[in-house]
């Protein structure tokens, strides 16, 4: 153990003998500092702010009861826990000194494994109230943190949906098309923003245990084309061939939250066209997994045959050509605020939210989502997810 993650322990005894003897029981274990009289005491306290002093009573000018009452009368060192060391061995000595505050008693002549024994059981109480202390003073932080980030999230919403309504009203009575060109960087901007400013509120929402998934119907095929709309676009800007196959067998009605399956495909396309070159490829699949051994197991109740037929397992890819991801960087990609590679938050924006919120929605909603990909060789994601018909 280095110096910087030992305890350390003040001894405070007018004679050498004691000081020595002491010095030589603790100093293996801890950083031990010295002194030989009340006064040194108090200023060597202050100095160096043990975690716990071994105080002798009977001290010519100064004693151990004054000592201590000093000690404690100070701000900086009147949580520093005090064990007496005395031959005074009556009951009105030890009294008086757990009145005045210390929190044991060593008895002279000393025994090596007495003294260890109690200064060690003390020194736990005083690491493990810090450990209480720090965790309390993090899980503040966090709270505080979580508070700040939903805050700022709403207060930056409103004038962003002020913007996009704006957008809607000037769309509705016609774009001169010399201006077509800005105004829909303007509108892909905005969405964008609105879809950072989503991510800060679930980050929130994750940290105050808040996140929940709400189910409703919704068309499966009609969510994808609102999809390749929006994000043909930015595609079509960097002449991006975007492809999409979607399995027949996909019911055309489903039940599940559409809003943040939604979401994780907006991710994983919208990363896809940022990663690609121009003139790259990006496809999206989605297909019905039939688990066949599944279905042949014997089913005890019929009201669990019925929910076995209403339930899905879809599985989405996102397949593209692009700068493709190290093996090595790979196990970043689901972790908040982490990136493959801390250049690309640089050259290509984003703040690494979207996976790790993505990983967390598809948890939620019964599923695994995985990336296989080498270095400027593309890159795949795939996820699960479980839907109801």
């Amino acid at each position: 153990m280095s110096n910087s993650e030992k305890n350390s322990v003040l001894i405070v005894d007018d004679e050498y003998v004691n000081l020595l003897t002491l010095t030589k029981i603790l100093s293996r274990d801890y950083i031990v500092f010295t002194a030989k009289s009340g006064h040194e005491a108090v200023n060597s306290a202050k100095k160096h702010l043990p975690d716990t002093i071994l105080l002798d009573v009977l001290m010519p000018e100064m004693d151990g009861y004054e000592t201590i009452a000093v000690l404690k009368n100070t701000e900086e060192t009147k949580n520093i826990p005090v064990i007496f060391i005395t031959g005074l061995d009556d009951i009105d000595s030890e009294k008086k000194g757990l009145v005045l505050g210390a929190v044991d008693y060593i008895l002279k002549p000393f025994n090596f494994d007495v003294v260890k024994l109690r200064v060690e059981n003390q020194l736990k109480i005083v690491n493990h109230t810090r450990a209480l202390a720090a965790k309390d003073e993090i899980e503040y932080l966090s709270r505080a943190k979580s508070e700040f980030l939903a805050r700022m999230s709403h207060e930056m919403r409103t004038p962003m949906n002020a913007i996009m309504g704006m957008m809607q009203i000037i769309k509705m009575r016609g774009i001169p098309e010399n201006l077509s060109n800005y105004f829909s960087k303007i509108d892909t901007a905005s969405q964008q923003m609105i879809r950072l400013i989503d991510d800060l509120l679930d980050i929130s929402g994750i940290e105050y245990g808040v996140f929940k998934l709400n189910d409703s119907g919704f068309n499966f095929n009609s969510m994808v084309e609102a999809l390749s709309l929006e994000i043909g676009y930015n595609a079509s800007e960097k002449q991006q061939t975007l492809k999409f196959k979607i399995d027949p067998e996909i019911p055309p009605f489903l039940k599940g939250d559409e809003k943040r399956l939604k979401q994780v495909i907006t991710t994983l396309l919208a990363n896809a066209v940022k990663y690609t070159p121009e003139k790259g490829e990006i496809f999206f699949e989605a297909l019905v997994l039939k688990d066949e051994e599944h279905q042949n197991q014997h089913q005890e109740h019929q009201q669990d045959q019925q929910q076995e037929q209403q339930d899905i397992t879809l599985r989405i890819e996102v397949t593209d050509n692009g700068i493709g991801i190290a093996k090595d960087k790979q196990s970043k990609l689901f972790t908040f605020f982490e990136q493959a590679d801390g250049g690309s938050s640089r050259k290509y924006g984003g703040i690494g939210a979207g996976l790790a919120l993505s990983k967390h929605i598809i948890k939620k909603m019964g599923g695994t989502i995985w990336v296989e990909s080498e270095l400027d060789k593309g890159a795949s994601f795939f996820f699960t997810c479980k839907l109801s018909r």
